[in-house]
């Protein structure tokens, strides 16, 4: 009966967050903000492609310092599934009690590595470095990501760099290390024959070199300063098959991060949520539970 009724309680709470509507978050909760004063780095234009933002989703009830998440969503590095791995996602998270900002970071095949990281990296600095003005945890800042975007917040989760005392922009001072990391059938290898050539392409071009391709193939970035993970997914995905998460979580395993994996037998790429698969629609609880057992989560 008890797991019936929380069972009910997480369903409520991923409708509301599919329909927009969570219940500590409302549409003037919302706030879109440039990661930069003036043009981006490498910005090769002013057009909306040119500017990496954040969308700053925050819970109603604040009493207390809360934990923060950056979340990236998916689309091969050529698009933006900003809704259903955005901010249906962003309302679920303020539903915990977590703020949310959602990252429209740029593309391929205009943009290439490492603008992506610079963008990843520089809102991960950001709500750092706000995190008094917006009451966030400066030790709980996480990032999260789906798909391409689950390749991107891999690259942050071990491609991370020390803020820089002594510069002159107070962001940059911040340290680009996220405390926790959450990956939804992610894209993580660049070299081998089970990645997303799809995304390869956008992030690094026709003919990268083989060693860039390497660095950034997460089997082998990992290290003991990589961040507790959590991964989620299926294993009908054939688009980033489950050999990109197992072989993570085994470097994660071999270089003693926590880290916690699941994967479901059935459902297809990209299901964000997953309010409408009763099965699938148990990671969120499942997430819920790893924060919380991570001191993550009040």
């Amino acid at each position: 009966m008890k797991r019936t009724i929380i069972s009910m309680f997480a369903f409520a709470a991923l409708a509301a967050a599919q329909q927009g509507r969570g219940p500590q978050t409302t549409l003037q909760d919302t706030k879109v903000m440039p990661l930069w004063e003036g043009q981006a780095p490498g910005a090769q234009g002013t057009e909306d492609r040119d500017i990496p933002t954040i969308t700053v989703y925050l819970p109603r009830s604040m009493n207390q310092p809360v934990a923060a998440v950056i979340v990236c969503p998916g689309g091969g590095y050529g698009a933006l599934a900003s809704n259903h791995e955005g901010r249906q996602v962003a309302n679920y998270l303020n539903s915990l009690g977590i703020a949310a900002f959602v990252l429209k970071y740029r593309l391929g095949p205009r943009y290439h590595h490492p603008v992506e990281i610079g963008d990843a990296q520089r809102a991960i600095r950001t709500v750092r470095a706000k995190a008094a003005e917006w009451r966030i945890l400066p030790e709980r800042i996480g990032i999260m990501g789906f798909s391409a975007g689950g390749h991107l917040a891999m690259s942050a989760s071990t491609l991370f760099e020390a803020g820089k005392a002594d510069a002159p922009d107070a962001i940059d001072r911040a340290s680009s290390r996220p405390d926790f990391a959450v990956l939804g059938y992610p894209v993580i290898s660049m070299t081998e024959a089970w990645t997303h050539q799809g995304s390869k392409k956008n992030l690094l071009g026709e003919n990268p070199d083989p060693a860039l391709a390497k660095s950034l193939s997460g089997e082998n970035a990992v290290t003991a300063q990589t961040p507790p993970t959590f991964i989620f997914q299926t294993t009908a995905d054939t688009t980033v098959p489950a050999e990109n998460s197992v072989h993570y979580y085994l470097a994660l395993r071999k270089a003693g991060v926590p880290a916690e994996m699941h994967i479901f037998q059935r459902g297809p790429h990209g299901v964000g949520l997953a309010m409408d698969d009763f099965a699938l629609a148990e990671w969120p609880g499942l997430l819920a539970n790893w924060l919380r057992v991570n001191n993550l989560l009040k």
